[in-house]
């Protein structure tokens, strides 16, 4: 029988705080409103030299160093049909339909997703993940599995395996 190897970090100090809004059923655009968002990450890859799945101090750092960028920002897509964002050296123009915002550049992130959905932020932190792990030499990761929860137990995931994980 073959034995699958996996581990789970879910950290108190995994959480960021920030705002967005989302636009739903076609044409819906919510009003900007923030949510205290707590992230997991779970793992799973053969056991290396030291017998591990992957260090869970290099995940844990990783994965917080990915959250603090996040953290106290405003979150906006880059890639949306309708909402559209266009930065500058100091600010972000955000239109959609009739509405407009203006923010401070610092204050923004820009993600390269097309909604700031739970699910499309774990695909985009998962992503993160994988790139920065990779640069620090993890190369072994068969399965990933990031999960964000927007207001006490309402969770987005995603899971990366094989080719899909070869391809970020």
């Amino acid at each position: 029988m073959a034995k699958n190897y996996r581990v789970k970090l879910e950290k108190e100090h995994l959480i960021f705080s920030a705002a967005h809004f989302i636009t739903f059923a076609g044409n819906i655009c919510e009003r900007i409103h923030g949510h205290n968002y707590r992230v997991y990450a779970e793992v799973m890859a053969p056991l290396d030299e030291n017998q591990y799945v992957i260090d869970f101090i290099a995940l844990r750092d990783t994965l917080k160093k990915i959250t603090e960028g996040l953290d106290h920002h405003v979150l906006l897509p880059m890639n949306h049909e309708q909402i559209k964002v266009t930065a500058d050296e100091r600010e972000v123009l955000v239109t959609f339909e009739d509405r407009r915002w203006i923010f401070p550049l610092n204050d923004c992130v820009l993600l390269p997703v097309s909604n700031t959905t739970a699910e499309l932020l774990a695909d985009y932190i998962a992503t993160e993940l994988l790139e920065r792990l990779t640069a620090k030499g993890v190369t072994q990761i068969e399965e990933l599995e990031i999960g964000v929860d927007e207001n006490e137990g309402q969770w987005g995931v995603v899971k990366l395996n094989g080719d899909e994980m070869a391809s970020e």
